[in-house]
């Protein structure tokens, strides 16, 4: 027998192994997980459950209290529901993290607009331009939004 089909009988018999194994009950194959609580809250807020995100993100927030992005959703949550107070606290511990944050910048800019601050609004749109190097798309939201509050 050459080297080539020694080699040849190698592969194959451990390719058809490899395949018995995948194939048999034994095989740990991972299952599905299950959404972590951070997701569960990330899809009641896009779904537009805001008093269902809450409990799940707070969660998230006791057990990562560094967690800018949950800290974020946190506060466009109580934003849609009409409790600014709450908003600005959340979107400002998001920012004491990472004061770069850009949905946290938005979203804040997005409160001062809704609570009738516009050089606060423009304050946040500095910090994106500062933060967007190249520009993002949420520099452009928030300067578009600052162009609507301004013009009525």
């Amino acid at each position: 027998m050459s080297y080539k089909s020694v080699l040849v009988s190698v592969l194959t018999f451990g390719l058809a192994s490899a395949a018995m194994a995948a194939g048999s009950e034994s095989s740990s194959v991972p299952k599905a997980s299950q959404p972590t609580v951070y997701e569960q809250g990330v899809q009641a807020v896009e779904s537009g459950a805001y008093g269902r995100a809450l409990p799940l993100l707070n969660k998230v927030v006791r057990s990562e209290p560094r967690h800018a992005d949950a800290w974020n959703y946190i506060g466009f949550s109580h934003r849609q529901l009409k409790a600014f107070d709450d908003a600005l606290a959340a979107y400002q511990k998001a920012l004491a993290i990472d004061r770069n944050h850009r949905g946290a910048n938005e979203y804040l800019g997005e409160l001062y607009l809704m609570m009738g601050d516009v050089a606060k609004a423009k304050e946040r749109l500095q910090r994106l331009d500062e933060a967007c190097t190249f520009g993002c798309k949420e520099y452009d939201e928030l300067k578009a939004a600052i162009k609507a509050h301004e013009s009525g």
